[in-house]
């Protein structure tokens, strides 16, 4: 092996993975074997962190940036005069193999240009888990990118030998696609996903009746939205992956604020800023959907496309339905709670469980772990609540503005905080 060759290619390579953030994963349980290994029974794999907490790393690189696509947000497009480079299915095995065993990584993210054509891609792709797994004996977590148009065969093969599969649909509308990448076809990308959600029903119907059962993507699949490339508004974005979730199962979407890279008539000035602020408002109401039983037409509508950037979708959605409130926190449901600026689902859980004991007080939901500083002024307690006189104040907006911290102040943060 060419060590300095390699060193190069890994340099190109991870650099040009950088901007696919679809690389987290929850639900992995690939245990290992004796003479195995690695493990994926973790809860998550990634630079990022896991639901309890940890950090965990992972090796995120391109198979090539070669690309026969000239799609003009891609820094790989075609027409981009860059430097080339691929992996051959051994040096990535090989890289994968030696990370793991100095202790660098605890998985694999492999994605890729697509070159000649879809389906050459994607059995390279497969080639290396299957190499991983078969040969290596690695049980630790595959993320595999599934390629546009590949075919159903070898969908089926990455499933099984990968953790978890992504497809990225990377524009949120149609209309948008065919303005930035007008040679890609939506239906290539949603027919990989279609495939891969039947196999994951079969696969947990077939484990209800049989002991043994080959996994299929035990991590299931995510695809990511690029935010800000084209005039979509926030609304349109939700309801796009709100669909997902309900006829694709999907484990998670990603928002990625669109970095400009390439100077492109098309896309906006390479002087635009990044929207950050907004990619984490839309996390937010993806956080909504998905565990507060938010409707996606209830955190916006036509009237009102886009989402506040002062505050968050739920804090936004209180101050547009104040008759809701005040909440009491002794008789109201679980959901109603849920829908209380400041209190979050563990919080909810612990005042539900905890009202059956004792008459809630301020000092007890602080306790519990709520933001005070903001539910305060939608609670009713028993004994009463001298915040509920702002309830009605037509500044309380900028009340609640003027009393929160944020750390888009800073503008240098590089971690946002989805609540």
């Amino acid at each position: 092996m060419n060590f300095d060759r390699v060193k190069e290619k890994l340099e190109i390579l991870a650099d040009a993975a950088k901007y696919d953030v679809s690389c987290s994963s929850s639900g992995g349980s690939r245990k290992n074997k004796i003479g195995g290994l690695g493990d994926s029974s973790a809860s998550g794999i990634c630079h990022t962190y896991t639901e309890d907490g940890r950090c965990v790393s992972l090796l995120k690189i391109l198979l090539t940036n070669h690309c026969i696509y000239d799609c003009a947000y891609c820094v790989s497009r075609s027409s981009n005069d860059i430097k080339r480079a691929a992996f051959t299915v051994e040096e990535v095995v090989d890289l994968t193999i030696n990370f793991y065993r100095r202790n660098y990584i605890e998985g694999l993210f492999l994605s890729s240009g697509i070159f000649k054509n879809a389906d050459t891609t994607m059995e390279r792709l497969v080639r290396v888990a299957k190499k991983l797994r078969l040969e290596e004996n690695f049980n630790g977590y595959i993320h595999l990118k599934s390629i546009p148009g590949a075919s159903d065969i070898l969908m089926q093969e990455a499933a099984l030998y990968a953790d978890r599969l992504s497809i990225n649909i990377e524009i949120p509308t149609e209309s948008g696609l065919k303005l930035l990448a007008p040679e890609k076809n939506r239906a290539d990308m949603l027919n990989p996903m279609k495939y891969i959600q039947g196999g994951i029903t079969q696969y947990k119907e077939e484990k209800k009746i049989f002991r043994k059962v080959p996994k299929f993507a035990p991590a299931g699949q995510s695809t990511q939205m690029i935010v800000g490339a084209t005039n979509e508004n926030d609304l349109q974005i939700i309801k796009v992956a709100d669909h997902f979730y309900k006829n694709y199962s999907l484990k998670r979407v990603y928002y990625s604020g669109y970095v400009p890279v390439l100077e492109d008539n098309r896309l906006p000035a390479l002087t635009t800023a990044v929207p950050m602020l907004r990619e984490n408002r839309l996390y937010q109401s993806d956080w909504l959907m998905r565990f507060y039983g938010f409707k996606a037409d209830e955190i916006l509508d036509p009237h009102m496309p886009f989402l506040d950037l002062e505050v968050d979708p739920k804090l936004s959605w209180a101050l547009r339905h104040l008759d809701q409130f005040p909440v009491n926190l002794q008789t109201a449901d679980y959901q109603m709670i849920l829908r209380i600026p400041g209190i979050g689902v563990k919080t909810a859980k612990k005042i539900v469980s905890a009202r059956r004991f004792q008459v809630l007080t301020i000092e007890n939901l602080q306790k519990l772990g709520a933001a005070v500083n903001r539910a305060k002024y939608f609670i009713d307690f028993n004994a009463g609540n001298v915040f509920l006189r702002h309830l009605t104040d037509l500044n309380l907006k900028k009340l609640l503005v003027s009393g929160s911290s944020s750390k888009f102040q800073d503008q240098f943060s590089q971690q946002l905080t989805l609540f």
